[in-house]
């Protein structure tokens, strides 16, 4: 077995989440990728903006490297969750290439900085604000596996499609119809459950 670089390590499982998360887009119309779609209005277009605003402000102004990127959505006086929808004046492409821009900043941060770099969480409590770029980049990363997870969901309820990428559904296969008699055997094991609790 041969030693692996942490740093190429940690870079390929964000990125990995990174592309998850854009190729939920694909093919959608506006409407589908701003469309609410739970009760908390979790939506596509959301996940993406909301994953530049934690790239940029984990990976970028923690370490004293600020993005030069305006974030209205994350200023003090900004309304409650704006960092997770879109405007009808933000486009898909601006969000697409801010997140894109985010990608570039928060890698040049992890190449420019050894991973036991000491940095400082703005948002965080005074004096619990301290953390290393290697635990930054896991928590970015994890932060973004779960919301390209959210976005799987959300894209199957839409139209079917799933997976982690275009090649690879990491599903089992099986016609509309195993899959629906799957599910109904589910849902009758589950309500079978239910009767015994």
């Amino acid at each position: 077995m041969t030693a692996s670089d942490p740093k190429a390590d940690l870079r390929f499982y964000l990125q990995a989440a990174r592309d998850a998360l854009l190729w939920k887009l694909d093919g959608l119309t506006e409407y589908d990728i701003r469309r609410p779609f739970t009760p908390t209005g979790t939506n596509l277009l959301g996940l993406v903006k909301h994953a530049a605003g934690v790239e940029l402000g984990y990976l970028g102004d923690t370490f004293g490297r600020p993005p030069g990127e305006p974030l209205p959505w994350l200023d003090a006086d900004a309304e409650p969750n704006a960092d997770m929808w879109a405007t009808a004046d933000e486009s898909r492409a601006s969000i697409v290439d801010l997140y894109r821009r985010a990608w570039a900043h928060a890698d040049a941060t992890i190449d420019a900085l050894p991973l036991d770099t000491v940095g400082r969480v703005p948002w965080w409590p005074d004096g619990k604000d301290e953390v290393t770029l290697h635990h930054a980049v896991i928590r970015v990363t994890a932060d973004t596996h779960r919301h390209a997870g959210h976005a799987d969901i959300l894209r199957e309820l839409m139209d079917g499609a799933v997976g982690m990428n275009q090649g690879n559904t990491s599903i089992p296969p099986g016609e509309a119809e195993w899959w629906e008699t799957y599910r109904d055997r589910l849902e009758r094991a589950a309500r079978e459950a239910g009767r015994d609790a």
